[in-house]
């Protein structure tokens, strides 16, 4: 028997509520934007051996069950597979969706390209695929349905950067599924399922957002799922006919609902009515979901009915409670004692690169583009490639979890719109080089292959070529390196006006092993470069003869033997003659100075096999053996050492065994030590899955804690062994331990008052296991199967295993320099130099008198503390625009402070007319956008920053924008260009 009223006790306060359980019934489909099966497969339905689904047949089956009853509701999240399907409707079926969704019956929730991961991916990368699709969603449908809120519900842990984000897009609540276990257990203690989540320490309350932890995982509480599918018993209430079960399903059903409102606090909750790819026959779905509904609401102790996230969310606010807030993030994500999914923050560490590197490659593009006025008919002209990026974001994509076909499609899809992207900007380029209408146009070209000495540009053309050096960052660099292959050693590098110092340096061999016959460049010229804000600078790079006073200097390696000491203007490196390793560094500008050994060590996978679990280390989970390490090589991980030394750089080449190498390399004006890894393939004959580390181990006393990036931005405090808000149960001591790391990690002394930084090109798992040590996982290989069906075990090019090469950047510096060098060299890492080739026929003293050899794009350099993160090309008198604070509150003394850009006339190509200011999406007027304010309980926490200085933000008549510290602001701007 049922109790005809619903006592809740409600938690924080112990008020006790009785009324009646509403439940909301929120139907939903989650399609995988790649996954088992490709993009296009997924989508059509194709290769149904591997998985059965076809996104198509949802969408065409759920819009015809809506039309049958206006109570009915559908939420859609993937706008990579909704414009699709837009694209192929007729226009009446148009006018039916809009009907639907002006009538609240479909609602977009998330409304992003995907669903993002947030463990590997980028913030950068983030907002652009978000922007793809709540744009699409506004233009087709109108800012008043733009999505409210956030459903994250199938991603691997959760980041409080993504949560500061979708708060900036202007969405009122957050939902998520995934939580580590044991987090779960304390919430549904305490009644804390649901929160307002803080994501921002530095821009605070203007980040929060509500967030609830669903119940039910994702899908329909157990035995109520209606799909066809499912095995579950439909509602059968005809009593005519047998098996009549009305009065045995309502029962059921009432109690799941009663079990689940005793772990949230008002008298709603919500059921997810759908999972994987579901509804390709909605009518099962909503014919037995409407006679749920029919029959259980003759019962008076619940209200069930057809709802939306965005419906609950305003009946939940209308309880008008007081909050819980959470501050740090829901990382690293343990589905079990022994399941830490902390492996996938490093599985296809190619893949992951690859991403980053395109991630660059396209912010060059519609920054030229916007510059240049568009192109191909005034359509964005790397669009392609915008839209493989963000695919590429998905929680199965750039975090590696996907089958190796579906990754080699990811690639594909970069590699198409890269060569597209890379030709629109040389074409534009060479179209701004040209001096007067009667230049002749040059033929440029882009090298895809020069991380491994591979360009024809400059090693087919006798050493004859010119780099035309694109700078995309917000200042002049006068700093950044240039390095190119050639096939002789003697040659000159001139600019415009003077010869540049220039060094040569043989190839070594691991990059001749990892190219194979893509390229037969036996040297490589390198030099600094100087180039204007948002512009490009020429050099010239021509034949010598061997008596030239001005010829670049060769340098040849030469054995390590004995502890040698390389060093630049700033930093003072020692190798360890014995090990061959990095030993110490000193800082000579600040005079900090710390012992620090680097190499590589491999963690032994678990296949199994274990005493206490069968879990095994696969895409998703990092499950070693032991605590162990084990050397690279039988030789206690020596490294046979050389030293090359010169006047642009001194490197050190080591070999550390078969299948590991690396160079250290100082450059002469930079602020960091350069460590270039090449990895693999990594040996199976032991028949033990292995997982590399980059270790660092230093004398700086941690006290056990150390820092991480949030999705490139703010940092995040981690505590070896513990969690911030709540007792964790320490079952697995390495894997529970690793965080993500996008852009940086750091240890600090706080009583030395050093700080020792790693910056990477892509993202990694890491932690520091020992007290001053840090470690970052930078492949993988495995030997068995997870839940895709297959391990990962990419075979590479050469079909033998996968070679990696990456780059971690080194800072070795006090605690307060350090935040300063930290956020410029990761602005650096993020969108470095981009280098454009010229076949030249011609002197430089030629070139010079028919051709622009410099260009700026700014007119005015950036503020050191603010960059310019999104330039986009609208239409020819449009232009989207994003700029952003880059340091915290207090992060630094001089640069955690608003800053302040008149943006009128900034850019050299046109003039700022007017701008409305956007939410961060770019979807909605900012003015348009007034978002829930949840009521919360205070925290000891949110007041560290309380009294910093903070300037309330409105875009001045004369155009001047001011950020606060981790502020970005968005304007779509309508511009005047000027003459060319």
């Amino acid at each position: 028997m049922v109790l005809s009223r619903v006592c809740l006790v409600l938690g924080l306060f112990s008020l006790v509520q009785c009324e009646r359980l509403n439940v909301h019934l929120i139907p939903h489909t989650h399609d995988d934007v790649g996954w088992l099966k490709t993009v296009d497969q997924y989508y059509y339905g194709a290769n149904n051996t591997i998985q059965d689904a076809g996104v198509q047949y949802i969408l065409d089956t759920v819009v015809k069950e809506l039309t049958k009853n206006t109570e009915r509701t559908f939420i859609y999240v993937e706008m990579a597979f909704f414009t699709r399907w837009w694209k192929e409707q007729n226009n009446d079926t148009k006018s039916l969706v809009k009907q639907l969704v002006e009538n609240g019956q479909l609602e977009f929730t998330n409304g992003g390209w995907c669903m993002n991961d947030e463990g590997a991916t980028h913030y950068n990368a983030i907002i652009d695929q978000m922007t793809e699709g709540l744009r699409f969603i506004t233009d087709t449908f109108g800012a008043q349905y733009r999505p409210r809120v956030a459903w994250q519900i199938d991603t691997f842990g959760h980041s409080s950067e993504q949560a500061s984000l979708f708060a900036m897009m202007g969405f009122d609540g957050l939902f998520f599924a995934r939580l580590d276990y044991g987090d779960k257990n304390t919430r549904l203690d305490k009644k804390t399922m649901e929160m307002v989540w803080r994501g921002s320490s530095s821009l605070n309350e203007d980040t929060q957002i509500f967030t609830g932890v669903l119940y039910h995982h994702y899908t329909p509480p157990d035995g109520f799922c209606f799909d066809q599918k499912c095995s579950d018993p439909p509602i059968q209430d005809d009593k005519d006919l047998f098996d009549y079960n009305v009065e045995e399903r309502v029962n059921d059903f009432i109690k799941v609902c009663l079990d689940q409102a005793q772990y949230y606090r008002t008298n709603n909750i919500m059921l997810t009515m759908g999972s994987d790819f579901q509804y390709e026959n909605a009518n099962m779905w909503f014919k037995n979901l409407d006679k749920l509904i029919h029959h259980v609401n003759k019962n008076d102790s619940v209200n069930v009915f057809y709802s939306t996230p965005s419906r609950y969310i305003d009946a939940v606010y209308k309880a008008n409670l007081t909050w819980s807030v959470k501050l740090d993030d829901f990382f690293p994500y343990g589905s079990a004692p022994w399941s830490y999914w902390t492996g996938y923050f490093t599985s296809r560490p190619a893949l992951k690169g690859y991403v980053r590197y395109n991630n660059a490659l396209l912010q060059v593009g519609k920054q030229i583009e916007a510059m240049h006025g568009g192109f191909y008919d005034n359509n964005p002209s790397c669009d392609r490639l915008a839209k493989a990026m963000a695919v590429a974001q998905h929680h199965d994509a750039v975090s590696g979890t996907e089958k190796q076909h579906v990754a080699n499609d990811y690639a594909k899809r970069l590699h198409i719109g890269q060569v597209e992207c890379e030709g629109v900007i040389s074409q534009t380029i060479s179209d701004m080089i040209k001096r007067y209408n009667g230049s002749s146009t040059l033929s440029l070209e882009t090298c895809e292959y020069l991380n491994v000495s591979v360009c024809p540009a400059s090693t087919d053309s006798n050493e004859q070529f010119d780099i035309i050096v694109y700078n995309p960052r917000g200042y002049t660099d006068d700093k950044v390196v240039v390095r190119v292959p050639i096939s002789s050693p003697n040659v000159t590098v001139q600019d415009s006006t003077k010869n540049i110092t220039c060094q040569v340096l043989p190839v070594p061999k691991s990059t001749m092993h990892v190219r194979g016959d893509r390229g037969k460049a036996q040297y490589t010229v390198v030099f600094i470069a100087t180039v204007p804000p948002l512009g490009y600078n020429t050099y010239f790079v021509r034949p010598s003869d061997t008596s030239s006073t001005v010829q670049c200097v060769f340098s040849e390696p030469t054995p390590i033997t004995s502890d040698t000491v390389v060093q630049n203007t700033m930093y003072e490196v020692m190798i360890n003659g014995s090990s061959g390793h990095l030993a110490q560094v000193i800082n000579k500008l600040s005079e900090v100075k710390v012992r620090l050994d680097q190499q590589f060590f491999w963690y032994w996978a678990s296949d199994g096999h274990n005493a206490n679990s069968s879990q095994t280390s696969n895409a998703y989970v990092f499950r070693p053996n032991s605590s162990n390490v084990y050397d690279i090589n039988e030789n206690d991980n020596f490294a046979i050492a050389s030293l090359l030394k010169g006047p642009v750089v001194q490197e050190v080449w080591q070999d550390f065994g078969t299948y590991v190498g690396q160079q250290i390399r100082l450059y002469e004006t930079v602020e960091y030590i350069e460590l270039e890894y090449t990895i693999g393939p990594l040996p199976q004959s032991d028949k033990k899955g292995k997982e590399v580390i980059s270790y660092y181990d230093t004398d700086l006393s941690t006290m056990k804690q150390w820092y991480t990036d949030a999705n490139g931005r703010e940092m995040q405090l981690r505590n070896l062994g513990g969690r911030q808000t709540w007792v964790w149960n320490n079952t697995a001591p390495i894997a529970g331990n690793y965080y993500p790391i996008n852009s940086r990690i750091f240890i600090r002394d706080e009583t030395a008052k050093s700080q020792v930084t790693v910056l990477t090109d892509r993202s990694h798992g890491g932690s520091s296991l020992r007290d001053g040590s840090l470690e970052i996982m930078v492949h993988r290989r495995l030997l068995n199967d997870d839940s895709v069906g297959e391990h990962l075990n990419e075979t590479g090019q050469f079909g033998d295993g996968l070679i990696v090469r990456g780059t971690n950047l080194l800072v070795v510096d006090t605690i307060e320099n350090s935040a300063r060098i930290h956020r410029s060299v990761g602005e650096e890492m993020l969108l470095p130099a981009m280098m454009i080739f010229h076949r030249s026929t011609i002197t430089p003293e030629e070139y010079v008198q028919s051709y622009n050899t410099e260009y700026k794009g700014l007119a005015t350099e950036l503020p050191a503390n603010v960059r310019l993160l999104t330039l986009q090309y609208v239409t020819d008198t449009e232009i989207l625009l994003r700029l952003e604070h880059q340091y915290e509150v207090r992060e630094d003394k001089t640069l955690s402070v608003p800053a302040t850009v008149n943006i009128e006339d900034l850019f050299t190509n046109f003039v700022i007319n007017s701008c409305d200011e956007l939410i961060l999406g770019g979807n909605e007027n900012l003015s348009n956008v007034d978002r829930l304010k949840w009521r919360t309980l205070p925290t000891d926490e949110s007041d560290q920053y309380k009294g910093s200085k903070k300037v309330v933000n409105h875009l001045q008549d004369d155009l001047s924008v001011t950020l606060n510290p981790m502020e970005i602001r968005t304007f779509q701007c309508q511009i005047t260009r000027n003459t060319l």
